[in-house]
């Protein structure tokens, strides 16, 4: 798209972002109405239309840019219309797959078998390396294909693969457990919240037992979910399954706008207590953004050469990143957690919060490794006069141990958020708490966006390079990871504190 670096950084964070807002309208269609086997098979193929358009603008004269000797391509409005259409189909396409895939997996397994159970902490971490052995093919195979075949090729056979997948999800459908929808849950969100109001002179019994409930003894009047037992925090709520003599319609039909069951609540306050932890993941995903944008502009001011005749793109290095992974996710799930299992008695390891915790440990370290190697390549620069040099003398795989680090922090953070927002949530909730969790990627992306134009506009206006200029050895892009890791830094002190004052939730009849 012959864009600048700030054009593309906040391009490149704007579209992934929307990749991880998306999920919240197809966790809503799962939970509410399709339920996750119709939402993924629906959205999916949302996702192929997505990558056939963009191949097409890779490929079909008309609909690819015209370029010149020097590669230099300069897209006219239609072009440009095309290839963001196939983008946006496919962040669109995104967002009925993302929240529902790694649900709809969990769901197979029974939570009423304790094997079963205990495997399904396994599953998430061989999800997520599942995901990232397509990133490395991603990140080798198709990054060469782009880089030295064309891009047709480079879109086109991911649209292949990305069909075929579509196949064998429809090839299994007689063999998957389908959970039921529960209807609207930003329905039943509202009445609570309703109904508390009306009853905000109303006072709350002593005994939980006296708060309305239905009958049944674990279904709740929520469709496919269990009863949730009462919890004394955000206890306001809690008016709303206060039983008066004016919340039944002609004496005897239940104006749910008046009274809710005490799962209903519960409910709501499982959401508002996840907001916390959801809030503190936005300073890691803009962390793990940055994989994406500066990473890559810090390695093209870097020595590509593998060999003499040989450049690794900087973009391929995010493969170390996706290696680390596919390392640690085993040593992980067969070493750490049987170690940690010997100090802390509990089944997983650890719990879900202290997971989550080590990777945003993990993620300041790998900001401090970025900042440092970037001091040190601009000593180089300013002491040799390097300034106009395309390519310093500094071997690109110098980044190697950020991309590694990163990856360490996600198999803690990332899959520990995965495995919490789904246990955490309502059992009628669990697409749209998946979705959440992903939103703090969006979220991420876009405070990089917004952090990257604020330096931007501060760093230069006194008429300076600034911080990321697109000659980035004028610039102090050390500063912007270094302020990065204080962030981080700060945001884990809030992570604590949060984490300190989480409840689990517990389902009635389990022993969660």
């Amino acid at each position: 798209m012959n864009e600048n670096n700030v054009a593309a950084v906040n391009n490149v964070t704007n579209w992934s972002g929307t990749c991880y807002v998306t999920p919240l309208l197809g966790a809503f269609l799962a939970d509410a109405y399709l339920g996750r086997y119709w939402t993924i098979a629906t959205f999916s193929t949302i996702y192929v239309f997505g990558m056939t358009v963009l191949t097409l603008s890779a490929s079909v004269n008309g609909l690819k840019p015209i370029c010149d000797d020097k590669n230099a391509c300069v897209p006219n409005g239609l072009q440009k219309a095309v290839f963001y259409t196939g983008l946006y189909l496919i962040a669109l396409g995104t967002g009925g797959i993302k929240p529902c895939v790694s649900s709809f997996g969990a769901d197979q397994f029974d939570d009423s078998d304790e094997s079963e159970k205990k495997s399904k902490s396994s599953f998430f971490n061989w999800f997520y390396l599942s995901i990232n052995i397509g990133a490395l093919v991603a990140a080798t195979v198709l990054v060469w294909i782009q880089t030295n075949v064309g891009w047709g090729w480079g879109f086109g056979i991911p649209a292949v693969a990305m069909a075929l997948a579509v196949v064998s999800f429809f090839s299994g459908t007689r063999l998957y457990r389908k959970q039921r929808p529960g209807g609207s849950p930003l329905t039943r969100i509202c009445q609570v919240i309703v109904a508390s109001f009306r009853k905000v002179g109303v006072d709350v019994p002593k005994d939980k037992f006296d708060l309305y409930e239905t009958e049944e003894e674990h279904e709740s009047a929520v469709k496919g979910s269990r009863k949730l037992e009462h919890t004394e925090k955000l206890s306001f709520f809690d008016k709303a399954a206060v039983e008066t003599l004016s919340d039944r319609k002609n004496g005897s039909k239940i104006n749910t706008w008046r009274l809710c069951t005490v799962t209903q609540v519960e409910e709501l306050k499982a959401i508002i207590n996840l907001l916390p932890i959801w809030a503190t993941g936005i300073i890691f995903s803009a962390v793990y953004s940055q994989m994406g944008t500066l990473f890559v502009l810090q390695g093209n001011t870097m020595n590509l050469h593998v060999i003499k005749s040989f450049e690794i793109p900087s973009a391929t290095l995010s493969l170390f990143d996706t290696v680390s992974v596919i390392f640690w996710v085993p040593v992980y799930d067969k070493f750490i957690v049987p170690f940690a299992r010997k100090y802390t008695g509990n089944k997983n390891g650890f719990t879900q919060l202290q997971r989550m915790a080590i990777g945003l440990v993990i993620s300041i370290l790998a900001m401090a490794i970025a900042g440092t190697l970037e001091m040190i390549r601009l000593n180089m620069v300013r002491e040799n006069n390097y300034y106009e040099f395309k390519h310093v003398p500094l071997s690109i795989f110098w980044q190697v141990p950020q991309y590694f680090v990163i990856g360490c922090a996600e198999v803690f953070t990332f899959i520990g958020q995965l495995e919490f927002f789904y246990e955490q949530a309502p059992d009628a909730m669990r697409s749209l708490c998946s979705a959440l969790s992903l939103t703090t990627a969006a979220f991420g992306n876009y405070l990089s966006t917004l952090l990257v134009s604020i330096v931007v506009h501060v760093s230069t206006r006194n008429g300076g390079p600034g911080w990321i200029p697109d000659n980035l050895n004028y610039g102090r892009l050390d500063y912007f990871f270094w302020l990065l890791a204080v962030l981080s830094v700060f945001n884990l002190g809030v992570y604590l504190l949060v984490a300190k004052w989480y409840t689990y939730k517990k389902a009635l009849g389990t022993s969660e």
